[in-house]
């Protein structure tokens, strides 16, 4: 997805450090773990951002620091970022957890916003989409197209949610297809262009012709046009510039309405710590544009999924299921709740392999 040209004569005076023509009454800073023209993860962020940017106009200053390690690096990132005035600042990579709570500690007036973490406090909030259920309608294609039976995975940091994803989109999968198979490669960070490549192509040459990912580039859509007859799913964008084909379908990212709801709330005085958890029904998980190398009978049941999961009517985490072991998990007919989701680390019965711990 191209980030929307919101502000192309201005867009340098955005990066950190650097100040705006005017006066603004809210500053309000992001912290990106990759680069802005990622493609995907980071780059879905800073285009919401903007979008956030667009609505306030003048009556916010908007700072961004792309390219933060998770660590260290980031901790000082944020403290600059509080140090020069900031009233909110989103931190938007999972690693940046500990970080913003160390910093939120020293800065009680500012206000933090943590994207994917469970750690709050005071005045740190915290926020997160249902990617799973994207996961599901994405299982659900690559079970009905997949002709080898052999769908490969590309998984980032071994946490619980990149572990529901690859549950439900195995779940579906197997739903519409009892010979799938799923490969799962555990890169161990979020975005590494060349390893991602080299996941795809690995898992490419073990007999996958469906690749997902829960990794922040296109990297392996480019691998899977290299190698054809390989179907993607962009992950986090929209990944459009790959389609039709390899790249059918996606997960869309949209936090645009939650960056201006929680920037008017500290505009207006109401921000108070929360934790959110939104997905299709409130529209903070999309699902891209569904291709013309889809069968039309897969793209029906697919959308007709997405209604599902939108309204409500249909969880994916929805029993009879077990564990990887065996051992029971969900009754027939009885729905995982938001506990059990939030700390899954255990495969799904039929799916090989460790979790990496």
């Amino acid at each position: 997805m191209k980030i929307r040209k919101l502000f192309s004569a201005t867009i340098a005076s955005l990066a950190l450090g650097l100040s705006t023509s005017f006066a603004a009454d809210t500053k309000v800073g992001f912290v990106y773990v990759g680069p802005i023209n990622d493609g995907g993860w980071t780059q879905i962020h800073h285009e919401n951002a903007l979008v956030m940017k667009e609505y306030f106009g003048d009556q916010v200053e908007m700072v961004y620091q792309e390219n933060v390690p998770e660590g260290a690096d980031s901790e000082r990132v944020m403290t600059q970022m509080a140090l020069s005035g900031a009233d909110l600042i989103f931190t938007t990579s999972y690693g940046y957890m500990d970080p913003t709570i160390n910093v939120a500690k020293k800065f009680p007036g500012v206000k933090f916003e943590h994207a994917t973490g469970f750690k709050r406090s005071e005045n740190v909030s915290t926020y997160s989409a249902r990617f799973y259920e994207g996961r599901a309608i994405q299982g659900h294609i690559a079970g009905r197209m997949t002709k080898s039976n052999i769908i490969g995975y590309i998984a980032s940091v071994p946490i619980p949610e990149v572990v529901r994803g690859i549950n439900s989109a195995y779940i579906h999968a197997k739903k519409v297809n009892p010979d799938v198979e799923f490969k799962i490669i555990w890169i161990y960070t979020w975005l590494d262009p060349a390893k991602e490549a080299d996941a795809a192509t690995a898992l490419i040459e073990q007999g996958a012709d469906v690749i997902l990912q829960h990794t922040d580039t296109t990297a392996p859509h480019a691998a899977a046009a290299k190698a054809g007859n390989v179907i993607t799913f962009g992950q986090a964008a929209d990944m459009a510039d790959f389609g039709p084909k390899p790249r059918v379908s996606s997960i869309i990212d949209d936090w645009a309405p939650y960056y201006i709801a929680r920037t008017q709330a500290v505009i207006d005085g109401s921000w108070e710590s929360v934790d959110t958890w939104h997905g299709i029904g409130d529209q903070m998980v999309g699902i891209g544009e569904i291709s013309s190398a889809v069968p039309v009978d897969v793209k029906i049941e697919a959308l007709a999924l997405k209604f599902r999961l939108a309204s409500g009517d249909y969880h994916p985490f929805t029993g009879p299921l077990k564990k990887q072991d065996g051992s029971a998990w969900l009754g027939d007919g009885e729905v995982a709740n938001d506990g059990d989701l939030a700390g899954m680390f255990f495969y799904v019965e039929g799916i090989n392999g460790d979790i990496p711990q």
